[in-house]
């Protein structure tokens, strides 16, 4: 059974970076046949689809996104990473990784954007 484990800082100050990694047991990111993603919740409003990356590396966004958000991998560690540049409030969420397509999900973590 797979799992997913976001990790990363809960507070980020306006103008940096937000960088989470998630660590995937279970199922091996370069060999799935599903892709890897990275999707937000704001306060109060609905799940936002930010971007993935597949098995070959390949990796694809969220237009309304793709100039802020860069999303990696560490296969020696089984690990995808997300950053997104030149936060604002605004980027303020609970962010998962998931495995959209079979509906395997991490646990989330609540990152706030404030000075």
């Amino acid at each position: 059974q797979v799992q997913l484990q976001e990790s990363g800082p809960g507070l980020v100050k306006p103008s940096q970076m937000l960088s989470l990694t998630c660590t995937v047991s279970g199922d091996a990111i370069t060999t799935s046949v599903y892709d890897w993603s990275w999707i937000r919740q704001p306060p109060g409003k609905g799940l936002e689809w930010m971007g993935a990356i597949t098995l070959d590396g390949s990796t694809y966004y969220n237009p309304s996104l793709k100039s802020r958000t860069s999303i990696s991998r560490d296969t020696s560690k089984n690990q995808f990473s997300l950053q997104l540049s030149s936060v604002t409030p605004e980027d303020t969420a609970v962010y998962y990784c998931a495995r959209v397509y079979s509906g395997d999900w991490g646990q989330g973590t609540q990152v706030t954007v404030s000075s």
